[in-house]
């Protein structure tokens, strides 16, 4: 070994004394142009490495410090370099989604929010999100009630859009603007951002509590998320739920928001700003439509209707309670209790008959006495299937 490194010294051969800085800082320049740009000083000093140059981590850290010092603020807060949002007026693009967190005891979310104001259009919780027929009504109830459609509407690519897709193109079939062609956007929810972005609220203001308050229940071992359990949750949580995401509701569309680094959105409240666009030099988008186009369209939709869940299990539900005398819930204790009530009385009762049946491939078990079977009597002929 000391043979080779006297045979070096004496051929002036070094590793690390011949450094080459220029070379160096044009080969940082190139790599800054592509993907370079993201990595940290240690990888790039490997990379200069790779390619033959002799240089410290040091020298390299200084160099990017002066090429790219935006690059290494963003690295040093672990921030991406997002893409800046952009939108021309109330009611020029709605997004539309449906939220699933509580679907697996029964309680489906959707919602369409305005993009400019962030006003929310619709927040709506029934048995289903996933019904197209369902979620065009929540769509055309807003479109009559504001007598106009918007400009553009972004959802996902679920077979639950295919109708509000279809209408949304029927109604601007006729019109004069330059997005008649490109009304409807769809892609993937992190296209979706600013629907996407809401849900995070939701859920830590409203929807956290009710995961929570279910998972008690499954953790009890009262709900098993099969037929009968998601219809007793259905009929005993549904209407608390829609009262406070209302609430939600209103309680986000009149708080305000704090100003963005994003210029081109504003802020302020979200009614000031879908109701008075002036404030902000938008202009409204709202495309309108007849009075015909819309009727035309909801004899295509189904309403939410009076039953929050299947509806022999909510005459049966409602029968129990008129006879034990109680009344509907005003909060999630006394519908707890509800839930449990109706629960064991479904399940324990034996007092006459036994009924074993099959719903959609689940295996469903009513335990009820005779003065029930009558009000399943058509249930079962229809939906279930004899054993």
């Amino acid at each position: 070994m000391q043979t080779l490194k006297r045979i070096l010294k004496r051929l002036r051969l070094f590793r690390r004394a011949h450094y080459t800085d220029i070379e160096v800082a044009l080969f940082l320049l190139d790599e800054m142009q592509n993907s370079g740009k993201l990595h940290g000083y240690k990888m790039m000093h490997l990379k200069c490495i790779q390619n033959g140059y002799v240089v410290t981590q040091e020298m390299v850290r200084q160099l990017m410090h002066v090429i790219d010092p935006e690059g290494i603020d963003q690295r040093r807060r672990h921030r991406l370099c997002r893409t800046m949002y952009h939108n021309l007026g109330p009611n020029f693009l709605w997004h539309l989604d449906g939220y699933d967190k509580l679907k697996p005891y029964g309680i489906c979310i959707n919602e369409a929010i305005d993009g400019f104001s962030r006003y929310i259009i619709w927040l709506e919780a029934y048995k289903t999100n996933s019904d197209p027929k369902v979620v065009a009504g929540y769509f055309m109830e807003a479109v009559k009630k504001r007598q106009g459609c918007p400009a553009r509407l972004r959802a996902d690519r679920g077979t639950e859009n295919g109708h509000v897709k279809q209408m949304l193109m029927f109604m601007k079939r006729t019109g004069s603007d330059s997005y008649v062609d490109n009304c409807y956007l769809e892609g993937s929810s992190n296209c979706n951002q600013r629907i996407e972005q809401w849900w995070g609220f939701l859920r830590k203001h409203n929807a956290q509590y009710w995961m929570d308050f279910f998972a008690m229940l499954k953790d009890m071992g009262c709900f098993t998320g099969d037929f009968l359990d998601k219809a007793l949750i259905q009929f005993c949580f549904m209407d608390l739920v829609q009262a406070e995401l209302d609430a939600t509701v209103n309680l986000w569309n009149s708080h305000r928001i704090r100003p963005s680094k994003n210029h081109n959105v504003p802020s302020r409240r979200p009614v000031v700003m879908y109701t008075c666009k002036e404030l902000y030099g938008a202009q409204d988008y709202l495309c309108s439509v007849t009075d015909d186009e819309v009727n035309a369209c909801l004899e295509e939709c189904t309403p939410k209707g009076p039953f929050t869940c299947d509806e022999t299990v909510f005459e049966l539900c409602s029968l129990l309670m008129e006879e034990d005398d109680r009344q509907k819930p005003h909060c999630a204790e006394e519908a707890a209790l509800l839930y449990h009530f109706l629960r064991d009385k479904i399940l324990n009762d034996r007092a006459w008959n036994i009924i074993a049946a099959t719903h959609h491939g689940t295996g469903l078990y009513f335990k009820m006495n005779w003065r029930m079977t009558h009000y399943l009597n058509n249930y079962i002929q229809n939906n279930l299937k004899s054993i």
